[in-house]
């Protein structure tokens, strides 16, 4: 067995993170250092690096781009804040408590987000149209597949405390996407899910195309630092949930340790 220290700060660092009014963001210097393009040529829309990358894989593998517009990725603080602003004057408190997260509130400041918008001469900055049938509905069937969930789907308002938005994806990674949608969990629900696989006792499994995963809930302790051990064959891979721990991924079997390598050269690349 290895064992392996974690910061407790790191509960706001990852892929997994739960961002919401009573989950804020704690945004790192180095986020912003992992910002790149996404979306076509001359997009000035930015997401994290390997969540770009895997759009770009998934749009690629349905031709996307062709009728699919990237509308906004990441946004900074003093964006967000605008736009909540802009949005309070021009559109009521009502609409936009339904479809504008407060500022320091928004899931567009982890760079983990993005809205899509149906290609065409006008596009809804606010509420883009992306209906659940042609191109659109094949990128929302293949987004699991690369990572992406749809983040706030009709009838889970009360629970994610935003409206329905059928253009606004998050990047969770492979395979917690796939799980959410065999499940039919939203990001709060996944973190309530997860928390009954506790580590090393107990593990929800995944598996598919020869990739084997197990996932499970590791609390942070009390203290400065968690202690995570873990076999020395099988890789994992850790992420806080920015409330009180860390999601742990482990890749089992051959197949699952290529794909957790891909994945590593990705966040590197």
């Amino acid at each position: 067995m290895n064992e392996r220290t974690i910061a407790n700060q790191k509960i706001h660092e990852g892929t997994l993170i739960l961002v919401n009014r009573a989950h804020p963001y704690v945004e790192r210097k180095e986020d912003r250092m992992e910002l790149v393009p996404a979306g076509d040529r001359g997009t000035e829309v930015l997401l994290r690096r390997r969540a770009a990358r895997l759009l770009e894989e998934l749009m690629a593998s349905i031709r996307g781009w062709r009728g699919i517009a990237a509308v906004s990725g990441w946004r900074s603080m003093e964006e967000q804040r605008g736009i909540w602003d802009d949005s309070m004057l021009e559109n009521g408190e009502d609409f936009t408590n339904k479809y504008v997260a407060a500022p320091g509130c928004s899931e567009h400041q982890t760079g983990l987000a993005i809205d899509l918008g149906k290609r065409q001469e006008k596009i809804d900055f606010i509420r883009p149209e992306f209906p659940y049938h042609g191109l659109c509905q094949t990128f929302r069937r293949a987004a699991p597949r690369f990572g992406f969930i749809e983040r706030y789907p009709r009838g889970k308002e009360a629970v994610t405390g935003i409206g329905h938005e059928p253009w606004h994806f998050r990047y969770v990674g492979v395979p917690h996407a796939a799980i959410m949608e065999q499940e039919g969990l939203v990001l709060e629900e996944y973190m309530d899910f997860i928390r009954e696989y506790p580590y090393g006792r107990k593990a929800r499994t995944y598996e598919q195309g020869g990739v084997k995963v197990s996932v499970s809930y590791l609390p942070a302790s009390g203290g400065e630092e968690t202690r995570l051990q873990t076999q020395e064959d099988i890789p994992c891979s850790v992420s806080g949930n920015n409330v009180d721990g860390f999601i742990i991924t482990e890749w089992r079997g051959c197949y699952g340790k290529a794909f957790y390598e891909d994945t590593r050269r990705l966040r590197r690349a």
